[in-house]
């Protein structure tokens, strides 16, 4: 054998360099596409994670605004029974006025408001006009003279505009 040439050992660790090398490229590889993967399914768990989110937000904010409607709704219903109190009152008939005050409070804990009429100056998003009257020459805006009809608010909306008689 000469210098030059590589013994049968020199050439087995080169052949199993190589085949080491190549190996190792092989698991470089499949790592970079585990990786790869593992980041596709991160992104997809984490867009799935968003979706799910929004969509419990947007479910609550449905039901919410369902249940507001409700109420709404049962409180438009009770407008009726109101007016029957107020008419009693205004009658003269007794044992009324604590019964209206009551029920008047437990809906006003729960978002009804009476629209204030009393010499207001008329707002034609919370008063219909029914009947006008002249008004003093001085007076610049129209205002509330009389109340024919209560109206209310629910939670800031108008359920009812108040019914009125405007001067001016």
């Amino acid at each position: 054998m000469t210098d030059s040439e590589p013994t049968p050992a020199e050439e087995e660790v080169t052949v199993d360099d190589l085949e080491l090398e190549q190996y190792e490229h092989e698991i470089e590889a499949d790592i970079a596409s585990i990786a790869a993967q593992r980041d596709e399914y991160l992104a997809l768990a984490q867009r799935l994670q968003a979706e799910f989110e929004n969509y419990k937000k947007q479910t609550l904010r449905r039901n919410t605004e369902v249940v507001e409607q409700a109420s709404a709704q049962l409180a438009e219903k009770l407008l009726p029974v109101l007016d029957a109190f107020d008419n009693a009152i205004i009658h003269g008939i007794d044992g009324i006025g604590p019964l209206y005050k009551v029920m008047l409070d437990v809906l006003q804990k729960e978002g009804l408001d009476v629209i204030d009429t009393d010499g207001v100056a008329f707002d034609p998003n919370l008063h219909e006009a029914v009947m006008h009257e002249e008004g003093d020459a001085d007076q610049r805006e129209p205002l509330v003279a009389d109340t024919m009809r209560t109206g209310y608010t629910w939670k800031g909306k108008v359920l009812r505009p108040a019914m009125v008689k405007v001067k001016g």
